[in-house]
């Protein structure tokens, strides 16, 4: 999900917590209301609600916001600029999947061994990294003694992540980026000049691991699509990812498959075979 969607979302959720309406013209009025009262900012209900309609419900297409707006709203919720939001918001979401893993050593310990018998492994629940869902279902355990026998053998390997990556891509030992490559991302080191890589972003395992252009289209049905995949839809052209987020192609915010759209542009097509006498 984008930073500018996820902001009107939380907007959106902070006015209706002192809102005593339940529609969203009701919300957006109120919203109006408190960022005249609160910023000496005017923007109107009708805006507002074409925002709501657009980022929170999705059911019209995205609409563009300036920075002045996005640098208020990111104000409104205590934040100093868009920025500033974009880059130290935490979403406080129990379905948040984020692992961190502390590590805590008695420094008056002196042999290694005695080190090792002392390291603690918390993992809690936050956002950004989400846990793959093969190492759920098999429980931390694994991980736990993975990680140990790594430490004592003085290597770590994964299979899937770039080489160098580390631990669950937490003990980074070298710059990695990825690249999009037609239908999906894969990893490069950020310091490769090679310009068939196109633009590098910041490596995200999540990101390479379940974000792809669905090539077969004719694959796609309203029974096992809709409202299971994404599109971006770019001068008449309709593509489908497996997740949310941005069509790297053209940079447009992507929006969940309705049975409209896997009818219109996917599914089998029909084919009109004229017979030439």
């Amino acid at each position: 999900m984008s930073k500018r969607k996820l902001l009107i979302r939380e907007v959106f959720k902070e006015i209706k917590r002192s809102s005593d309406k339940d529609t969203k013209y009701g919300w957006a009025g109120d919203l109006s209301d408190e960022l005249e009262k609160k910023l000496s900012f005017h923007i109107s209900t009708k805006t507002l609600s074409r925002y709501y309609d657009s980022f929170v419900t999705e059911t019209k297409e995205e609409t563009g916001i300036e920075t002045l707006v996005l640098n208020k709203l990111s104000e409104y919720l205590d934040y100093d600029d868009f920025t500033d939001f974009s880059r130290t918001f935490i979403k406080k979401d129990e379905e948040a999947n984020k692992t961190t893993v502390k590590i805590s050593v008695d420094q008056d310990e002196e042999s290694l061994a005695e080190k090792l018998s002392n390291i603690i492994i918390n993992i809690t629940n936050e956002q950004h990294f989400k846990m793959p869902d093969f190492m759920k279902k098999n429980g931390m355990g694994i991980v736990e003694i993975a990680f140990l026998l790594c430490l004592a053998s003085g290597s770590v390997m994964f299979s899937k992540k770039p080489k160098g990556a580390g631990f669950a891509g937490i003990l980074n030992s070298g710059p990695h980026c990825m690249y999009w490559d037609q239908s999906e991302y894969k990893p490069v080191d950020c310091d490769d000049k090679n310009p068939i890589y196109g633009q590098k972003i910041p490596f995200d395992y999540e990101m390479m691991e379940y974000f792809k252009r669905i090539e077969r289209k004719d694959t796609l049905t309203v029974e096992n699509a809709a409202g299971k995949v994404w599109y971006s839809k770019y001068n008449g052209e309709v593509e489908f990812f497996t997740n949310d987020g941005i069509d790297p192609n053209n940079g447009r915010e992507l929006r969940r498959a309705t049975p409209f759209m896997i009818d219109k542009y996917a599914g089998k097509q029909n084919v009109v075979i004229e017979e030439v006498e």
